[in-house]
């Protein structure tokens, strides 16, 4: 659906269709697959010619130039900032490609700290408040919560991690562009989704995680809001861009990974992978991560 133009010439659907071959092939675990290191798994897979970021240094910077083309003469340009986006597997990546994005832009940076604390209602609240550290639980991160520390500058993009309202289009996953920074509200201009073009202020709410490994609940009082130059591929999922770099410094390590960065895009020319060589495997390789007994046990 993603890749529908609607009506273009033969030679247009072909290319569409066997675009959308390999995706799903990727995506089923069909693509053909190499072992590297002799085993019995075959999970490593060749990424078409014209898809690459050939680069043998300073990765990020080059999956930048790539991605953010004449990004200081564009910056401003909210058409370009909202089609395209980077993606990598793990927020470190993550926060490696928006600190580097943040640091060219020009203007002043507002740095805006949370205020965590331990929830009451934890099964091992009292020995959790003694054990647990206030740094250690800035440091604490989980999928979709905001981070503790949070660098802004006008004109920055953002994504919301949370529906705020539905009916101003203020939903998880929206993106928006900072118009102004203040004390204890953002105002932005939304980007995507319904509210395209309006101006939203968004105020620091509560965020709680469930009972975690560490067997406390985080309450997080902060702007439920990413800079989103880059974002995981899990938290790409449900989003439809015109140019999608996949940055993979590692391979992928979960199931259907792979198919949910590479299926973001809404055409070919728009997808192009930067992998980093870190072993013997052949130029243009990367793992493709599949569970097969998934599909087996759907199909039973």
């Amino acid at each position: 659906m993603r890749l529908s133009t609607g009506d273009t010439s033969q030679d247009k659907r072909d290319e569409i269709e066997e675009f959308e071959k390999w995706i799903l092939d990727i995506g089923n675990g069909k693509a053909p697959a190499i072992s590297l290191d002799g085993s019995e798994d075959k999970d490593w897979i060749q990424i078409p010619s014209d898809l690459p970021i050939h680069c043998k240094e300073n990765h990020i910077q080059t999956i930048v130039d790539t991605m953010y083309p004449d990004f200081l003469k564009k910056m401003q340009d909210k058409n370009y900032l909202a089609e395209r986006s980077i993606l990598a597997s793990t927020n470190e990546y993550v926060h490696k490609i928006t600190k580097h994005v943040l640091s060219s832009v020009p203007g002043k940076e507002h740095t805006y700290l949370s205020a965590d604390s331990i929830g009451p209602e934890s099964s091992e609240f009292h020995s959790s408040v003694v054990f647990y550290d206030k740094e250690f639980i800035n440091k604490h991160e989980e999928s979709g919560m905001a981070i503790h520390k949070l660098t802004l500058k006008v004109g920055v993009p953002i994504m919301l991690l949370r529906n705020l309202s539905n009916a101003d289009g203020l939903c998880n996953g929206t993106s928006l562009i900072v118009t102004q920074l203040g004390e204890t509200v953002i105002e932005a201009e939304i980007l995507t989704g319904l509210g395209t073009g309006n101006t939203v202020f968004i105020p620091r709410i509560i965020m709680t995680t469930p009972e975690t490994s560490l067997l406390f609940i985080l309450h997080r009082r902060k702007f439920p809001v990413r800079i989103c130059y880059a974002m995981t591929i899990n938290k790409s999922q449900g989003q439809s861009l015109l140019n999608v770099g996949v940055y993979l410094e590692e391979p992928v390590f979960s199931h259907g990974q792979l198919y949910v960065a590479i299926s973001r895009t809404t055409r070919r020319q728009g997808l192009k992978i930067l992998i980093k060589k870190n072993g013997k495997e052949p130029d243009g390789c990367t793992q493709n991560i599949v569970f097969e007994e998934i599909f087996q046990n759907i199909l039973n």
